[in-house]
């Protein structure tokens, strides 16, 4: 563990940059230097990026269908990125769907444990998140030994099944593939899909029951692509207060009058609106109802999307990267990061100031990431 004062450099603090010097030690930015210099003159300093939700692990832990041999060392591959990418703390969302494969049961099981022997043996501050389909109720009963088993303090409720086309008779688009991850025949994939259909009126009495006690139990909990505002403020009624990727305005609408946090992916803002056609984040960030942006799937994203709405005047710089770092810290009840003030944790990103690219990554004063420019200055 490093104990530095880091000078010269543009220092993220308040609303701006500012040419002050940043000590810490023992892991914790403190007021007082520390006595041992490191020039980083032509280098920004700014909080760590704290990714509350992001799924690109999947690809290290399966880079071809059933290539899943070694799940732990995937993920030490997937925190080497996560550190090159500025990221100091990264919530991974992992599935338990009725779509099998890597979305079912068994895989979840398996990348829940992975997380739980890995994240000792990293930097990066790693934690899971469970994204649950709705229509799982054979699972209800046990969720919560499962989450306390898995260490997870973070559930996002989803429903992905193509409940219009079950409706109207019609074959789910992609079934074929969808079969095949999920080791099941294309009849008894539908079959599966068909009862689970057929169960929606016990959904919302089970999930009545449900939260409550997930919530009793300290548990986070948000609801995905939420497309009304009524979708919206039933979740928030049920205790789930996190509005992950609202789809339209009236969603996001709703849950900013209702106090709702809105987590939106810092893809959409990179990509200049969703790949799924639905609102774009950067509307939102400009009326002012967004909170935190994540990864989603692209660990670069965070930081380009807020460079880029800085650069773009749609918000300062001070605002667009606290979108990254101290929006999702508040959301997560992480109130020991998220900003480089004196007694939160030495979570940091070094910024080259012309490229803006990452030079270097701190997690409580540890190193996860480093390049070679300022990897000459701090071995010197």
């Amino acid at each position: 563990m490093a104990n530095l004062d880091l000078t010269g450099a543009k220092v993220l603090i308040g609303d701006g940059l500012q040419d002050v010097p940043l000590s810490f030690a023992e892991g914790v930015i403190c007021e007082e230097r520390i006595g041992h210099e490191v020039d980083l003159s032509g280098f920004l300093i700014m909080p760590g990026i704290v990714d509350m939700h992001g799924d690109g692990f999947e690809r290290h832990l399966a880079q071809r269908r059933g290539a899943m041999m070694h799940m732990n060392e995937g993920l030490v591959a997937c925190e080497a990125e996560l550190a090159a990418n500025g990221i100091t703390t990264a919530v991974l969302a992992q599935f338990v769907s009725w779509e099998g494969g890597m979305r079912g049961l068994e895989f979840a099981q398996k990348v829940f444990t992975a997380i739980k022997e890995t994240r000792t043996e990293v930097v990066t501050d790693l934690h899971p998140q469970l994204r649950f389909e709705t229509h799982l109720l054979d699972l209800y009963a046990d969720l919560s030994n499962m989450l306390e088993e898995w260490e997870v303090r973070y559930v996002v409720f989803n429903d992905h099944l193509p409940h219009d086309r079950l409706d109207a008779g019609k074959l789910p688009r992609r079934l074929n593939g969808q079969a095949l991850k999920a080791g099941r025949s294309p009849e008894n994939h539908l079959a599966f899909m068909q009862d689970l259909h057929a169960q929606s009126v016990d959904v919302p009495s089970a999930l009545d029951w449900l939260c409550p006690r997930l919530l009793a139990a300290g548990v986070t909990m948000g609801s995905h692509d939420d497309a009304t505002a009524e979708d919206r403020e039933l979740w928030q009624s049920r205790g789930v207060t996190v509005a992950e990727f609202p789809e339209t305005h009236e969603a996001a609408e709703a849950a900013h009058v209702g106090g709702s946090p809105i987590l939106m992916g810092a893809p959409n803002v990179v990509r200049g609106g969703s790949h799924n056609a639905n609102v774009s984040a950067t509307d939102l960030i400009s009326a002012g109802h967004c909170t935190a942006l994540a990864s989603d799937y692209h660990y670069p994203s965070p930081r380009r999307a807020a460079l880029l709405l800085a650069d773009s005047g749609i918000c300062s710089l001070a605002r667009a990267w606290g979108l990254i770092s101290s929006g999702p810290a508040q959301v997560m009840g992480w109130t020991d990061r998220g900003t480089l003030e004196a007694g939160k944790r030495a979570d940091i990103t070094v910024l080259d100031a012309q490229t803006r690219r990452v030079a270097a990554t701190f997690v409580q004063g540890r190193v996860s990431y480093m390049s070679g420019a300022i990897a000459e200055r701090l071995l010197a």
